[in-house]
């Protein structure tokens, strides 16, 4: 629902502004506030989890999700959508890292890559099944609702995923969990905002000046929480961040693997939807439908990719390749046909990239995870999932910048122009797959068998 959340709201975004009489202002606010939110509080999320439950996090995340949800279906204007948007920003942060220490903890290492598996072909389909479960929802306008269903959907999903959860979800916490370290979380929140707010925001209002600023001020708020996790662990107490963790060369090395990943993945989606609804004139739901093969590719591949985790680093390998082949396939294929590009052109490179993902995401994530012990896996899933969402803002922001660049002045289906920046802007996942296939042989290698 985290990851579906995301997706789906994107798609309903033109017909929210219609409805609601929303500025464009307004529209960034309800689909970043969410983001936002969520990016800040991950880390805690996964260290209340450690001291009061992983289980009772969960559940508590995923209800105040299904009621935020209830409070964005009934909102009656922009700013009670917005309030609403940022509570599930904040309950998705208590939930969302309870799911991949709950598997590390829970679940024994032979049957860990199946269920790394699993949840990567199910957070795969819940990323494309946005847009096309978006797409149907709006086309269909129940009842004249136009956009509400995209968040009513959530509550049915949500009361049975709390039922189960509650049923067959045993609880867990870290052994000799302390109490939480209010002052790391407290300047960890302010750096965080420092950094991801400028790079969620900068695009759409043309980098200001205080989005600059705001970058550069994020560093010394990042040294300023290294000191403070420091005198923290000095004195003897539980920090949110244990900075040797960070240091270890096995856990660097995965966390630069998952924001080079997430980078790619983000800022791939993005340019892809706005060439084929800007430049290709598709509408929301045949912009979905041509995500189909992408998607069915990246969940076939994510459950085979826990049958092959005893080749280790191969299969990683393997995915980055294949991701790096279908990324060149888009960027040709958008250079030789020109005026001529269609959707469906794009499928078999799609195909590779989806497979490619497949492949790769899942295993890494647990790798990632594989490198540390019982006792911080809650933190290190904090850490990672954050990762993910300052990898992929920063994917976004450079993107942007990339494909608004090339596609200049040109205007709404000029098939041509927008081929050519789908080119330009794809060159980034190509350098970033790249990166990632050269990184790939530096990652612990009893981590990626653990894959």
């Amino acid at each position: 629902m985290a990851v579906l959340d995301t997706f789906i709201v994107l798609v309903a975004a033109p017909a929210i502004q219609a409805d609601l009489h929303a500025s464009a202002a307004d529209i960034q606010l309800i689909l970043a506030g969410y983001q936002l939110t969520y990016a800040l509080a991950l880390i805690t999320g996964a260290r209340l989890g450690d001291r009061f439950g992983r289980k009772r996090l969960f559940l508590l995340g995923m209800a105040l999700f299904t009621l935020s949800s209830v409070g964005c279906a009934l909102a009656p204007g922009a700013g009670s959508l917005i309030a609403a948007r940022l509570v599930q920003g904040l309950s998705a942060a208590a939930m969302f890292p309870q799911v991949f220490a709950v598997i590390q903890v829970l679940i024994p290492a032979e049957k860990r890559p199946t269920a790394f598996g699993a949840l990567g072909a199910v957070i795969g389909m819940a990323t494309m099944a946005g847009q096309l479960v978006g797409g149907v929802l709006i086309a269909a306008d129940l009842f004249g609702s136009t956009w509400r269903p995209v968040f009513w959907v959530n509550v049915p999903i949500g009361v049975v995923t709390l039922l189960l959860a509650w049923l067959f979800v045993p609880e867990s916490r870290a052994p000799q969990a302390r109490r939480l370290d209010l002052p790391g979380a407290v300047v960890l929140t302010v750096a965080l905002f420092l950094l991801v707010v400028p790079l969620v925001e900068g695009r759409s209002s043309g980098w200001p000046p205080w989005t600059w600023l705001s970058l550069a001020a994020c560093l010394p708020a990042f040294a300023a929480f290294g000191l403070v996790e420091r005198r923290v662990d000095t004195a003897g107490g539980a920090p949110l961040v244990r900075l040797g963790l960070l240091r270890e060369r096995s856990f660097a090395v995965g966390m630069a693997l998952v924001l080079l990943t997430y980078a790619g993945i983000n800022s791939f989606f993005l340019i892809l939807s706005l060439t084929l609804q800007d430049g290709l004139g598709r509408d929301a739901l045949g912009a979905g439908l041509v995500y189909t093969p992408l998607a069915v590719a990246f969940f076939a591949a994510s459950l085979l990719a826990g049958r092959l985790a005893r080749y280790g680093r191969r299969v990683l390998q393997l995915g980055a390749l294949t991701g790096l082949v279908g990324f060149l396939g888009t960027v040709a294929l958008a250079v030789h046909s020109g005026a001529g590009l269609t959707a469906w052109e794009l499928t078999p490179a799609l195909v590779l990239v989806g497979v490619g993902n497949g492949l790769l995401v899942t295993p890494l994530l647990n790798a990632v995870l594989g490198t540390v012990g019982p006792a911080e896996v809650g933190m290190a899933s904090g850490v990672l999932s954050t990762g993910q969402q300052i990898g992929g803002a920063v994917g976004v922001a450079v993107v942007g910048i990339l494909y608004y660049g090339a596609l200049g002045g040109a205007g709404h289906h000029d098939t041509a122009a927008y081929g050519h920046a789908l080119a330009a802007a794809v060159g980034l996942n190509v350098v970033l797959s790249a990166a990632v296939s050269a990184l790939l042989p530096f990652l612990s290698a009893g981590g990626a068998r653990r894959a």
